[in-house]
């Protein structure tokens, strides 16, 4: 099982990791009316998710490897007056009591490990996470053309490990299709799987393609 390596957020300096996805406006919307209360932002980052959940009136708690993706959030979430439960941690092992959440969001993170830490990981949420909670979390997809093209050294069949200049150098990637997905998700009662491809970003034409999966937990 690899080690997790955080990203190296004094690298990025896009404005999108500042911005709430576009999924989220909708898992908000549901999870308000299916009166979920407590939150978790796996993997939060700079914390745009965690500060939407927490405006629009969830308990949120959120984790980051990156201590200085936990400082920004800390920062953020006092300038905007928000109680947000912030710790440093890693997905491997996670610093929480079982039973803890009625919901986990996971937006590009879960991915950044090979194919034996993804079953840790899944455990680890389902330790966490309440019978009957929700879950709405994204994988990377084996159509991608970061697994299918772009020529990164394999970790193993399901894993590439990224080379390129950037806050994601040497930074593994889990990839997967619809049949992983099932298997590794067996104790979760799935509602829908989408397979979306971001195929124009960054000023030029690429394929960067993902899983969205939202479920609920069926059993320990």
């Amino acid at each position: 099982m690899t080690v997790s390596k955080a990203w190296e957020w004094n690298k990025v300096s896009e404005p999108i990791w500042l911005q709430p996805s576009e999924e989220i406006y909708f898992v908000a919307h549901k999870w308000k009316e299916k009166n979920i209360k407590k939150v978790l932002d796996f993997g939060c980052g700079l914390g745009r998710h965690s500060i939407y959940f927490a405006k629009q009136g969830f308990h949120v708690s959120a984790f980051d490897l990156s201590e200085e993706a936990t400082e920004h959030l800390k920062a953020w979430a006092e300038r905007e007056n928000l109680s947000i439960d912030i710790k440093n941690a890693d997905m491997m092992h996670l610093p929480y009591d079982d039973n803890s959440f009625d919901a986990i969001f996971s937006y590009h993170v879960i991915s950044h490990t090979d194919s034996v830490g993804i079953k840790k990981i899944i455990s680890e949420i389902s330790r966490v996470l309440k019978v009957g909670g929700e879950i709405f979390i994204t994988l990377g997809s084996k159509e991608s053309g970061t697994f299918k093209e772009a020529g990164y050294p394999r970790l193993d069949e399901n894993t590439v490990i990224k080379t390129d200049e950037g806050p994601e150098k040497g930074v593994p990637h889990f990839c997967a299709d619809l049949d992983d997905i099932m298997n590794l998700f067996s104790k979760f009662n799935i509602e829908s799987i989408r397979h979306t491809e971001e195929c124009y970003y960054s000023g030029k034409r690429q394929s960067s393609k993902h899983y969205f999966i939202s479920a609920n937990l069926r059993t320990k």
